[in-house]
């Protein structure tokens, strides 16, 4: 059975969530205020912002943020259709390496992701974001 797909006329409000979502960030270190939003394939939309800490290896990015909360809410079985990733700074922001790691494991290879870039927005699907996703098949060891 396919999953279902992100209808394109929700991108637009994914991007504007994601915007919003980036008015609640903690970032008093880097003034780099990220949200980002996820659809989920239960019609749900769920919002996440970064929250820095001092010690910046223990920051969390906005992307982590709505997904921890999104299975939170949900459950471990949600599955995400497409994500948008904003800032308050203007600058281009895909998923940093950490986030598309961890989102590997709970979006569609299909789903759009959507970043603001200098001229416009910029959508990608997930296997263009990241190619080489680390995978673990326990009967036969580590795989990439």
């Amino acid at each position: 059975m396919d999953a279902p797909s992100a209808p394109a006329t929700e991108l637009p409000t994914l991007l504007e969530a994601a915007r919003q979502a980036a008015q609640q960030a903690y970032a008093p270190y880097s003034g780099f205020r990220v949200g980002a939003a996820l659809l989920l394939n239960n019609g749900r939309v769920v919002t996440g912002a970064n929250v820095e800490n001092v010690s910046y290896g223990l920051t969390l990015c906005a992307e982590r943020s709505a997904l921890v909360r999104a299975v939170a809410e949900f459950g471990p079985e949600i599955r995400v259709l497409a994500v948008a990733v904003a800032n308050l700074n203007e600058a281009p922001s895909p998923p940093c390496g950490a986030c598309r790691q961890v989102l590997a494991e709970f979006i569609e290879p299909d789903a759009p992701v959507l970043f603001p870039v200098a001229d416009g927005v910029r959508t990608l699907p997930f296997r263009e974001v990241l190619p080489l996703a680390f995978e673990m098949n326990l009967k036969q060891g580590m795989t990439r």
